[in-house]
């Protein structure tokens, strides 16, 4: 069928609410938008699927919640009958209609004699991962649409392990998502009380925070400086309040202050443009409650609680919000060297991190005689890593980190955790106060050390049909005609994931050995590294740059130039 008789379909349905009835009768006065809601069913792929709230096949409601459902139910039909009584734990954030889809998901599983265990209320990204490995449940469902605007809402599936699905069942699963032709058509069970669908809370939030209490390495410290570190965190009205609070009390943290406006709940998120804890805007109630209290460190979590931020305190008594890629360098550097003291960093300790994010971790491992493994963006791989070492003994696990704000110190969750890296990332502010010192300090303590590391990241945002086909086409022109120079340095090597291929400026190629994945890096002659990707779960490409300078000076010059150099691409 053609978008438009899709429409007509939708808008001659009993099935549709009065509220979406009316959103859709009000399409019709804008061609566009209506175009977009139907052009197309919204893409479910290996992170899932996320979209804009509304009526739609291209958006998030409960239809499109019921589809991609009963795709994983019809996924679980082909275990053996042991397998799919072990269910499926359901969680959900703060946004709107969270609370909604995760009981629609729940009746669609029920519809299949498949159990849910759903928690009472909204909580973090990493506790429905705990969740899943803590309940044996077969997969894990999670409603939420992570730091995107408050329009947006979206679904992810974890695997068995807990961590997201890797690839090859991603892929299974999607094929049995996109074979549910008309999603109006999805049967649900009617009663919620149903004993298929279990409630669960409060058991689980105790036996994940049980488990964190292995993320503090030096209790001593936290014994003597929890008391006089002053932290201000904000959990940008999302889900980190009540996990986060308890963690920091229980590890001995007592002069936190949570920013009073953003603690509560509130699927709007009215005091923030964006509730990211990498855009510096999110830090604006953090940095008032700051200088007015004279904080050591602020942290903000994103609204699923899965990504954090954080800014230092500044010699002027100013505060400046770190990237990603500082962060994940002042963790490994505690983690690494507080080991190396107590003489137990093992012999095959392994830090992993994505091909995006910054070399200055690098560095810093294999001063401690750490291997550094580069896996593909997306947290699953580093999930995917943690089970194979914990099958094979090869390596023991210390750290994993992605530069867009996502680090997991231990294992007993396999996605990002916010919760496990705000309470080490207190611990590591406290380590400096005890000397004196700022984490500001010891960020330029590591760059003394290592080299002054600098990057960036570019998002360009192109949405709608035209969007797509504008990402598609500047990536098949860079693989068309590869660039040999970006601002006057050449390319010394061109790493293609798509085609898992790297070839030298000799023309020399190698196999990479990682899955296929649709981004092209360039690491140029002066050690800068470029990369390009489109997003997985938004209609934006990004360009990361990763450099190395002198000084602090030559390293921003050095961005600015090869920014420049990218943004010719988009024009």
């Amino acid at each position: 069928m053609s978008w438009e008789q899709v429409y007509e379909q939708w808008m001659n349905s009993d099935k549709l609410d009065e509220k979406m009835q009316k959103e859709l009768k009000a399409l019709n006065d804008n061609a566009e938008l209506k175009q977009d809601a139907f052009y197309t069913s919204l893409e479910f792929g290996t992170a899932g699927m996320r979209g804009i709230l509304g009526p739609g096949t291209n958006r998030m409601n409960i239809f499109t919640i019921r589809q991609a459902t009963e795709g994983l139910a019809r996924f679980m039909d082909t275990q053996d009958a042991e397998t799919k009584k072990r269910g499926v734990a359901i969680a959900y954030d703060s946004r709107h209609m969270s609370p909604e889809f995760s009981m629609e998901a729940a009746r669609t599983l029920a519809a299949h004699g498949i159990p849910s265990y759903v928690f009472e209320s909204l909580r973090p990204t990493p506790e429905l991962s705990f969740a899943v490995r803590h309940l044996n449940a077969f997969t894990g469902i999670m409603i939420t649409a992570s730091h995107n605007p408050a329009e947006y809402n979206g679904y992810k599936v974890y695997g068995e392990d807990g961590g997201q699905m890797p690839p090859e069942d991603a892929d299974a699963l999607t094929k049995f998502v996109r074979s549910v032709e008309n999603p109006l058509e999805v049967e649900v069970l009617q009663d919620e009380t149903s004993s298929l669908i279990t409630i669960i809370g409060e058991e689980v939030d105790a036996a994940y925070l049980e488990e964190i209490k292995a993320v503090t390495i030096d209790q001593e410290l936290i014994n003597e400086m929890g008391k006089n570190l002053k932290l201000v965190y904000t959990p940008l009205h999302g889900t980190g309040t009540m996990l986060g609070e308890k963690a920091l009390k229980q590890a001995g943290f007592e002069e936190y202050m949570l920013v009073p406006e953003q603690a509560v709940a509130d699927p709007d998120f009215s005091t923030v443009k964006s509730p990211n804890p990498e855009e510096h805007s999110a830090f604006e109630y953090a940095i008032k409650l700051g200088e007015k209290e004279g904080a050591d460190l602020l942290i903000a979590t994103d609204p699923d609680a899965d990504r954090l931020g954080a800014a230092v305190r500044l010699p002027s008594g100013e505060y400046q919000v770190l990237t990603g890629n500082q962060i994940g360098a002042l963790l490994i550097r505690y983690i690494l060297e507080a080991h190396k003291q107590a003489g137990d960093l093992p012999e095959n300790a392994a830090v992993l991190k994505s091909i995006v994010s910054s070399e200055l971790p690098t560095a810093i491992a294999k001063a401690y005689n750490t291997e550094m493994v580069d896996v593909l963006t997306g947290f699953k791989f580093i999930a995917e890593k943690i089970q194979q070492y914990e099958e094979d003994g090869s390596h023991t696990f210390m750290f994993g980190f992605e530069e867009s704000y996502g680090y997991l110190i231990k294992p007993f969750v396999r996605d990002k955790d916010a919760i496990q890296a705000l309470l080490l990332l207190a611990e590591v502010a406290a380590y400096y106060k005890k000397q004196d010192k700022t984490l500001y300090d010891g960020l330029q303590e590591i760059f003394e050390e290592y080299g002054y590391f600098a990057e960036k990241t570019i998002s360009v945002t192109l949405s709608g049909a035209e969007g797509a086909a504008k990402i598609k086409e500047i990536l098949e022109g860079l693989r068309t005609q590869a660039p040999t120079e970006f601002a006057g340095v050449s390319v010394a090597l061109t790493e293609d994931y798509l085609i898992q291929q790297a070839t030298d400026s000799q023309g020399t190629s190698r196999a990479i050995a990682m899955p296929s994945s649709n981004v092209l890096k360039y690491t140029l002659e002066d050690d800068t590294w470029l990369a390009i990707r489109p997003s997985g779960t938004e209609p934006k490409i990004k360009f990361y740059i990763g450099v190395k300078g002198s000084s602090e000076k030559d390293a921003e010059n050095k961005l600015a130039a090869y920014e420049a150099a990218i943004r010719k691409i988009t024009e």
